[in-house]
């Protein structure tokens, strides 16, 4: 067929236009870093569409646009930015991590941290995520200036110290207010075996965005009365704009204590008893009582050499797993995740299983108005031990004799032991506490006109707890034919928040925002158990299988917040920064006459580094300036501690009342003023460093006030006594080097802290516990004992330092063997006075190194179980290894007194028991390697990485206990002994594997 020239012509004209139509509707280009280096997987949109890619291994892309559309970029540590689309187009990133674009939440709003005149520390999602621990505390360890972290001991659902900036009460609470999305959250300890759960453990820490810390009065005073102890701001992932994300982590470690005590073995048990014996003339009682130990075997001869520490810690096991589906378009983001954990302890019979869910989702219904729900869900069953006071708690069998068998030939447990055996537990007995929890949050915003907006939220948190101890007929101690103890309690809280904020920009250099709300809050408590016995056979491990229900109790209590508040932040060109906040609450649990108090705080900024003078220094790149004051309250001082109580007292089946409690019209919260002030510098793009001193002075300390036997109350609770903490907060960031292949940043933070006693009631009376002291210009809760001095080398004697006053008012530092003579000195610091972490980050290609070191310093720990375990052979309690050492002869230059059987030889309360607890410790070390983009791309994947870890690596210390961080944990409010070491079990030392595959 002929083809005519024109006709060709404009076919060959169609199809460059068409192809140039066609190579106008998408815009390629690329995303790099600041260093130019390509980043991948950066997420590009089209703005107002659902049109969305991906950037590929080498930062390049390609989208259905045209030029002049706008685009918004975002990628995870990165600011998100919107740039008008054209051809062949370089997009530059600024990372925000450690960076002054960074935005933090602050309550009821949010703030970059350029524009922040308070104290806040901040970790992310990157910070905690595939650290294998199963609270999402102990997760932030070492990474937060200020902010002390201490697990109780080593049982997985033992109980969390928190104090952000020291101690701010002696008898009233001193843990952080916690926020979730803004929902405070239920944070009760309701264990009824003595030791404490850690409600927090309903938390995964797959959830989480970010966790702020508002430690000083200018951030905390949002929350007045509640703020004194800190405020710790947890925010929950959402979905975001852009193609869909699926992802799925796995991981599987091992455990095992960190560190275990030396004991004696068979042989030198005997060996010491004998001594012991042979010392007081009474061999043959001692040798009796190991006759009844052995049962009949030959420990002469060591035939029995049972290790029951090795029983009763264990190896343990860990397995997470947790997916997560986000995306969103314009109008609608989504986020949904779920989790499970289960954790064996390393204690023995202690275990953890949790899920959790969470549905968080956003819909622009308009223009004007957005509305959203964020629910989250949590099932955590615990099997549980007995309180580390107990004889059948599994650490207290180190004090069985190495020569007692712990089963007989027949498995069964050995009943003949020196104290309970507690397998006869383990086997007869269970412990489960089961919490559920409920968080959800509904919510709308409004946008009324140009830069005023209205929020309305509703939340909810419903914790429930069930506890069900059962005991068999063959438990220790039973004396009917078993017994269940059941109980339940549920907790809820609700708060209804309504608040404006006013954002607007003024000639360009005045920048207002202004926040004013009200908020009511309403909590809940109920409480039940019964218990019921005379079982037909241990089959039966409910309440309705007993026969007789002996006993029951019940409660129920509620309290209400009303409050209002408001917060302005002002700032001109950038560097004259001011912001003022005040909150009124009003709360029912104080007197009548002080159930309202108002909440201010002050504090102003002047970045210098926007000056002329030094705005173009290429050297000193940041300089701010801060100051900051104000007043917060510290309301938990229990429901009724104002009221006038009476309480049921019945006699001979007839109802009655007791007069129980005074009451106290005036009592109010705990005030705590806070001052601080800080700088904040920047050097070369690379080195950002921040100081702060600090000092919280907290006045009208909640006190238990003797009264009369005449007026029918043993006490009154008033506002009386004043503590001070303070000290500094360093904090160093660098990025040490940055190449295309290779980067490695650093963070280092060091805190000082004291915490001292102002004033006390009754004219500044010391308040004395066992072995501590609140004494005014001493540290809180000091360490009060008697002075150690060692040992007579010409008999053994245990001997105590006098410290009695002269006539002439010197002290007496002279030696007596007379315990009594000797009086008590102020002789440790329970809190540390020093705190510190290292976090180093390195990436190599697709390799990634992380690790964490934590220290302490200044704190003591006083081992109570020292009484009995480190007696050189007082009792028949088996005995830590330096007992080896006792003095046998005269000259012998020792520590440890002569082996006397109930000889009392330097047993009693004193500083032989006391011991520094300083420490580093490597808190948590993670490797991982992502495969190359190419490769996974092909199996339809975005990334996959797999990686492990480890928690509690190594541990250096001069401590000679079973760990520097564990503590007893049978501690309560009418016992508020702190610092104490008694069978304690020690943290957990964690090796995991994992992988984590995006789609």
């Amino acid at each position: 067929m002929k083809i005519k020239l024109k006709h060709f012509l404009w076919f060959v004209l169609i199809l460059f236009a068409q192809i140039a139509a066609a190579q106008e509707g998408y815009i390629t280009g690329k995303v790099i870093d600041k260093k130019g280096v390509p980043i991948p997987g950066v997420n590009i949109i089209l703005k107002g569409t659902s049109a969305s890619t991906q950037t590929d291994f080498d930062g390049n892309f390609k989208i259905a646009a045209k030029k002049g559309d706008i685009l918004t970029v975002s990628y995870v540590s990165f600011a998100t930015i919107n740039v008008q689309a054209s051809n062949n187009m370089t997009i530059e990133l600024v990372e925000t991590q450690n960076e002054l674009e960074a935005v933090l939440v602050v309550g009821y709003g949010t703030q970059s941290k350029k524009n922040l005149t308070d104290n806040i520390a901040r970790v992310t999602a990157k910070d905690i995520q595939q650290i294998p621990v199963s609270n999402l505390q102990n997760a932030l360890v070492g990474k937060l200036a200020g902010v002390q972290i201490t697990q109780t001991n080593g049982k997985v659902e033992g109980g969390i110290n928190i104090r952000v900036r020291g101690a701010a009460s002696i008898s009233a609470g001193t843990q952080p207010l916690y926020v979730l999305d803004g929902i405070p959250l239920i944070n009760d300890n309701e264990s009824s075996n003595g030791s404490p759960t850690n409600p927090l453990l309903t938390l995964s820490p797959n959830e989480i965005e970010s966790i702020d810390v508002l430690k000083d009065a200018s951030s905390a005073a949002i929350y007045g009365a509640r703020g004194a102890n800190g405020v710790v701001i947890i925010t929950t992932k959402k979905g975001k704009e852009g193609k869909g994300n699926f992802s799925i982590n796995f991981s599987q470690g091992v455990s095992e204590a960190t560190h275990k005590k030396k004991w004696l073995n068979a042989k030198q048990y005997v060996e010491l008893l004998q001594e012991a014996g042979r010392n007081v003339d009474d061999l043959e009682s001692v040798e009796d009582e190991l006759e009844y130990l052995s049962q009949g075997t030959d420990w002469r001869n060591g035939e029995i050499d049972t290790n029951w520490q090795d029983i009763a810690l264990r190896t343990g096991y860990t397995t997470d797993a947790d997916f997560s589906v986000s995306g969103g378009d314009e109008k609608t983001k989504y986020f949904f995740s779920g989790a499970y954990n289960n954790t064996t302890g390393i204690v023995d019979s202690n275990d953890l299983e949790r899920i959790t869910a969470r549905s968080n989702v956003s819909h622009k219904v308009s223009d004007r108005f957005t509305a959203g729900m964020n629910i989250g869900f949590s099932r955590s069953v615990i099997n549980r031990v007995q309180d580390d006071n107990s004889f059948s708690t599994p650490l207290q069998s180190v004090a069985q004799a190495p020569i007692s068998k712990a089963r007989l030939e027949d498995g069964s447990p050995n009943p003949n032991t020196e104290y309970v055996n507690y397998l006869l537990a383990k086997d007869n007995t269970s412990w489960k506490t089961i919490m559920r929890r409920v968080t959800g949050k509904v919510f709308g915003e409004l946008k009324i006109v140009n830069g005023l907006k209205f929020n309305s939220d509703f939340s909810y948190d419903l914790l429930t707890q069930t506890e069900d101890y059962w005991q068999g007929k063959d438990a220790p101690f039973m004396a009917t034919d078993g017994a269940v103890f059941a109980t339940s309690v549920n907790t809820e809280n609700y708060v209804f928040s309504n608040y404006f904020t006013y954002d607007k920009t003024f000639a360009e250099k005045h920048v207002l925002n202004v926040v004013a709300g009200m908020e009511f809050n309403k909590y809940n408590r109920r409480y039940q158990d019964v218990n019921s016995i005379y079982f037909p056979n241990d089959d039966f491990h409910t309440v309705d299988g007993g026969a007789e229900v002996n006993e029951g109790h019940g409660s129920e209590t509620d309290y209400a917040f009303v409050s209002q508040f408001g917060r302005l932040n002002y700032s001109y060109a950038g560097k004259y920064l001011f912001k003022a906040s005040v909150r009124r609450d009003g709360s029912s649990r104080f007197g009548k006459n002080e159930r309202f108090g108002i909440f201010p705080a002050f504090s102003a900024g002047w970045v210098m580094s926007e000056e002329s003078f030094l705005k173009d220094n290429t050297v000193l790149t940041y300089l701010k300036l801060k100051g900051s004051w104000g007043k917060l309250g510290n309301a938990e001082i229990g429901n009724f501690a104002s009221r006038q109580l009476y309480k049921p007292n019945p006699y001979n089946l007839k109802s009655g009342l007791t007069f129980d409690q005074a009451g106290n019209n005036d009592l109010t919260w705990e005030k705590s003023t806070q001052t601080d002030f800080g700088v904040e510098v920047g050097f070369l793009n690379k080195i950002t460093f921040e100081a702060d001193y600090y000092q919280k002075d907290t006045d009208g300390l909640l006190f238990e006030v003797p009264l009369p036997l005449s007026s029918g109350a043993s006490y009154i609770n008033k506002n009386i006594g004043k503590i001070r903490s303070n000290g500094f907060e360093f904090t160093l960031n660098t990025k040490n080097i940055e190449t295309q292949d290779f980067r490695w940043n650093t963070s280092i933070n060091v805190t000082t802290n004291q915490s001292k006693v102002k004033s006390l009631p009754n004219d500044n009376t010391d308040i004395i516990s066992d072995y501590t002291i609140n004494r005014t210009g001493e540290n809180i809760s000091s360490f009060y004992l008697v002075e150690y001095a060692g040992v007579d080398p010409a008999n053994g004697d245990a001997l105590f330092v006098k410290n009695t006053k002269n006539t002439d008012g010197s002290i007496d530092k002279s030696t007596t063997n007379d315990y009594s003579e000797a009086k008590r000195i102020v002789a440790g610091n329970p809190f540390p006075t020093l705190m510190s972490g290292l976090t180093n980050t390195m990436t190599y290609k697709g390799f990634d190194f992380t690790f964490t070191f934590q220290g302490e310093w200044g704190a003591s720990i006083y081992n109570s179980a020292g009484l009995y375990q480190s007696t050189a052979a007082d009792y028949f309690d088996n005995q830590t290894l330096d007992q080896l050492n006792r003095w046998q002869n005269p000259g012998d230059i020792t520590n440890v007194p002569q082996a006397r059987y109930l000889g009392s030889n330097g047993t009693q309360e004193s500083t032989r028991y006391l011991d520094k607890s300083d420490f580093v410790r490597l808190r948590n070390l993670t490797f991982g390697y992502s495969l190359p983009k190419e490769t996974v791309n092909k199996a339809g994947m975005s990334s996959l990485r797999v990686y492990i870890t480890a928690v509690n690596l190594l541990t250096f210390t001069g401590y000679e206990g079973t760990d520097p961080e564990a503590r007893r944990d049978d501690i309560s409010k009418t016992s508020p002994r702190v610092g104490e070491d008694f069978y304690s079990a020690p943290p957990a030392k964690t090796f995991a594997m994992g992988v984590n595959i995006n789609f």
